[in-house]
């Protein structure tokens, strides 16, 4: 009789209970399942077992059917009184296939027939492992500083809360902020961190999808509900039935998809194009825009009903700019996640190369940050990240401050360059911002956008060199 009890040490490896009578099938059992990292115990008879799966955290059993003694369904049994739920797979040669099968009836996951295949064990232990694996809870997720890249500004942490406490319930959430402050992440840490973390989350760009195809792409469609719709086509609100929609850049779909989107959320169904029926769904919203929608609201731009839908609680989320003492732990964090990712020796960070990256402006937030520290891991040479590093990788010279802080009018930055466009052509067009909008070749939305950005008013007929000031 053999029994075999590895070391116990702390481990996330999955350990495999292996029980035959044959020695030889041990061996080359604990051989195969060894091989790809899996912790292997062995045990020659059902009373062995019993002892080690007493004694030892076992995930997953593999046990011959017919052995002295203890025979396998009896293992199997007297298994699931003291670990209920344990998967058993069993091992049988073929005059015993029909005890497999009854071991299948009461519960079993699976069988192999002797000789096994070695490839066919390790597919099936993977699948059986993949479908025990233990959900993540609350208690294992990362603290949210750690999944948002870091940072203890108080802006930051005052987001952690809200994200903590509003995750667990299921209201509509809009998150606002500029491109690259990481919405998309805040979203997924919403769904990662409610009830419906083990369901569908969805992500849907409403920005980047066009209008003509984001009704198909949202509420799906019949076969013949329009040329080329050659089959029935589920839709992205269907696909996140019990878990999260997230409409990314909500601010750019039309009024008619509005007026769709906005009897969804109110009747919490939705009716495929050219079909009947409408479909129940159930999910959570979660929507993201970088415009004022309230200023969208005023324009007449968007409707007022649905962004009180979607507003239920609303998270906006700080520009880097503004939490500039988190970009030490950032930039930290970035180079070491990048550096490891692509097997690279370790960079250093010196402290002139902080005290740059804490001066830059960052327009592109986060997102740019990554990018840029990324390309400048590249491109160093000494295994330590210069300034000189930075430029190379796209970014200007020397940080751009902004006028206010360095007390600098007499040159001029990219916004007021945009903001005395924008005041020549009102100027030009006697302050109609339709007629503006035209002469500088954007939308009608866009000029609103940017008049409030920039604190123009329109009412005043301001000269340009007052409004400069």
């Amino acid at each position: 009789m053999i029994c075999c009890i590895p070391e116990m040490k702390l481990t996330t490896k999955p350990i495999i209970l292996v029980v035959d009578d044959d020695l030889n099938i041990l061996a080359v059992l604990e051989a195969r399942l060894s091989s790809i990292d899996y912790r292997v115990l062995t045990a020659s008879g059902g009373e062995e077992a019993i002892e080690l799966l007493k004694n030892s955290p076992v995930d997953l059993m593999i046990t011959d059917v017919k052995m002295p003694g203890m025979g396998g369904m009896d293992l199997f049994s007297a298994a699931h009184e003291i670990r209920p739920g344990l998967p058993v797979m069993f091992l049988t040669a073929y005059g015993t296939i029909p005890d497999a099968v009854k071991a299948l009836k009461a519960g079993a996951f699976d069988y192999l027939t002797k000789p096994f295949n070695g490839r066919e064990l390790i597919s099936k232990v993977q699948e059986v492992l993949k479908k025990n694996a233990p959900k993540p809870t609350l208690d294992t997720l990362p603290p949210l500083s750690e999944s948002l890249w870091g940072g203890k500004s108080p802006a930051m942490r005052e987001l952690y809360d809200l994200v903590d406490r509003i995750a667990r319930s299921d209201v509509n959430v809009l998150l606002l902020g500029e491109s690259g402050v990481g919405k998309e992440r805040v979203a997924r840490l919403l769904h990662q961190r409610g009830h419906r973390r083990e369901q569908p989350f969805i992500v849907v760009d409403c920005g980047s999808t066009p209008s003509g195809l984001l009704e198909s792409e949202l509420f799906g469609h019949v076969r013949g509900a329009f040329t080329h719709a050659i089959r029935d086509k589920k839709g992205l609100i269907e696909a996140a039935d019990k878990g999260t929609l997230f409409l990314d850049e909500i601010g750019n779909i039309s009024h008619d998809m509005q007026v769709r989107l906005l009897r969804f959320l109110e009747d919490r169904k939705i009716r495929r194009i050219g079909d009947l029926r409408e479909i129940p769904v159930n999910c959570r919203v979660i929507s993201a825009t970088n415009v004022i929608l309230s200023d969208e609201v005023a324009a007449g731009n968007f409707r007022q009903d649905l962004y009180y839908r979607l507003r239920v609680v609303t998270l906006k989320i700080p520009p880097l700019r503004e939490r500039r003492e988190d970009i030490p732990v950032l930039a930290q964090q970035f180079v070491e996640n990048f550096c490891k990712s692509q097997n690279l020796p370790m960079v250093k960070l010196p402290a002139e190369t902080i005290k740059w990256l804490c001066e830059y402006p960052w327009p592109g937030n986060v997102r740019e940050l990554k990018n840029a520290l990324e390309g400048s891991v590249v491109l160093c040479r000494d295994g330590t990240l210069h300034k000189s590093d930075l430029s190379l990788s796209g970014l200007p010279d020397a940080p751009q401050k902004s006028q206010a802080a360095t007390g600098d009018t007499s040159s001029l930055s990219l916004d007021q360059s945009e903001r005395n466009a924008i005041l020549r052509a009102l100027q030009q067009a006697g302050f109609v911002q339709k007629k503006a909008a035209h002469l500088l070749g954007i939308s009608r939305r866009a000029i609103h956008y940017k008049i409030k950005k920039y604190g123009i008013d329109c009412g005043k007929r301001s000269s340009i060199g007052r409004e400069g000031d």
